[in-house]
């Protein structure tokens, strides 16, 4: 992925996150991740974000997000995460009687891309000598 920048900062913010239905139930089937993936995206344009990579699986997601880091990572990923299960529920009522709610309330999200972390400490250190 390539720098992006808004008005006063230049970024390269990346980060990869997993997410489940509740009891990691095979529910994300039968048009409902196609459903799902529409409206990430339309999350991520309402909220400014990238969405790099996106992977629905019938029992978890995987997403590769490129957010503005005046935005919190927290704030996107509960973003999809509520507008999904209302929308998602709404228009799949089988949902309902499956799970009491869509997801859980956890999620796995890590970094990715840039240098690794002893490199950036070195280059940090180095600074001095400039």
């Amino acid at each position: 992925m390539k720098y992006k920048s808004n008005r006063n900062i230049v970024f390269s913010c990346n980060y990869h996150v997993v997410f489940c239905p509740k009891y990691r139930r095979p529910v994300l089937v039968d048009g409902v991740d196609e459903r799902f993936k529409e409206i990430a995206w339309e999350v991520a344009d309402e909220l400014g974000f990238e969405i790099a990579e996106m992977e629905v699986m019938p029992d978890h997601v995987h997403l590769l997000l490129s957010i503005d880091p005046q935005l919190s990572i927290h704030r996107a990923i509960k973003r999809i995460k509520g507008r999904s299960s209302h929308d998602l529920r709404e228009e799949f009522p089988w949902l309902k009687s499956r799970i009491p709610t869509l997801w859980t309330n956890s999620y796995f999200v890590s970094t990715v891309g840039g240098a690794p972390l002893a490199q950036v400490r070195k280059y940090i250190e180095r600074q001095k000598e400039v």
